[in-house]
């Protein structure tokens, strides 16, 4: 039986050098090493060049984070990533096959904003570091997490958030808020939504769970990133990272679930469909 997997993986990082894209590309790369069916993944500069993958010829999608505002700009590709969204959306509503799609940060924001679940708004600061994420009583019962503690921890990098849900588009979808940040009863303000099951087969994070320990931490350690981190940050901030970035219950254990868990989601219905 000669089966192959086709990922797509949707770089939004419009040219910046990141660490998302790299560890996006070493977990599509070790869950192949790991099957028996041939599995490849293709890259697509959306933000730079305008590129979309055909929805036919992709079993799975990946939308990566990316630097900037999530709201529209006027940009020639901000209409098309609508349109995708939707394709995969009525084209789940009509195949027996399913087109599957994991939504990371900005990608997150982007379809928030295209569903008008809420509003996304640019925080009074940014949030940088290893975070704990708190699981909802619907992300208590979530499948991709069910490996998760009811608090876990993710790398959290980001400058705006989905706050104050419309609750009746929200239940009109059919989607569910599995995660919100960490309470911070010192502060009065709306906790951010950290994830969402949009439909069985369309998922979405805030924060990022393709964040590897080991690259991260040689990331970070090299002495202009460090710096930089610390002049921005601080250095309270700079060890607490440093420190979860090297605890195996934290980092280690969230990139291990969630990411692999729809690649084998993906991977199952091909089996089943041959």
């Amino acid at each position: 039986m000669n089966l192959k997997l086709n990922i797509a993986v949707l770089d939004m990082y419009n040219g910046f050098v990141n660490e998302g894209m790299r560890c996006i590309k070493k977990i599509c790369e070790n869950f192949a090493s790991t099957q028996e069916i041939e599995i490849t993944y293709t890259i697509f500069d959306i933000r730079q060049k305008n590129q979309w993958p055909d929805i036919q010829a992709y079993d799975i999608f990946i939308s990566s984070g990316g630097p900037g505002n999530p709201l529209p700009q006027g940009n020639d590709w901000e209409p098309n990533f609508g349109l995708f969204l939707e394709a995969i959306i009525e084209y789940n509503k009509t195949s027996e096959s399913k087109k599957f799609l994991f939504l990371i940060c900005h990608s997150f924001e982007l379809a928030t904003i295209y569903l008008e679940f809420g509003k996304v708004c640019k925080r009074k600061s940014t949030s940088f570091g290893v975070m704990p994420i708190h699981k909802t009583e619907l992300g208590l019962k979530e499948p991709f997490f069910q490996n998760l503690p009811p608090i876990f921890h993710a790398v959290d990098s980001r400058d705006y958030q989905l706050i104050k849900l419309n609750y009746q588009k929200i239940n009109e979808f059919g989607a569910k808020i599995l995660c919100i940040e960490k309470e911070r009863p010192q502060i009065k303000l709306e906790r951010a939504v950290m994830a969402i099951r949009f439909t069985d087969e369309i998922i979405g994070t805030q924060f990022h769970p393709e964040a590897d320990s080991e690259g991260m931490l040689h990331h970070f350690k090299q002495d202009e990133k460090r710096i930089a981190i610390i002049n921005e940050h601080g250095l309270e901030k700079y060890n607490d990272m440093i420190d979860h970035l090297d605890d195996p219950d934290k980092i280690r254990l969230t990139e291990a679930e969630i990411l692999p868990a729809i690649l084998h989601q993906a991977m199952e219905q091909l089996m089943v469909m041959a």
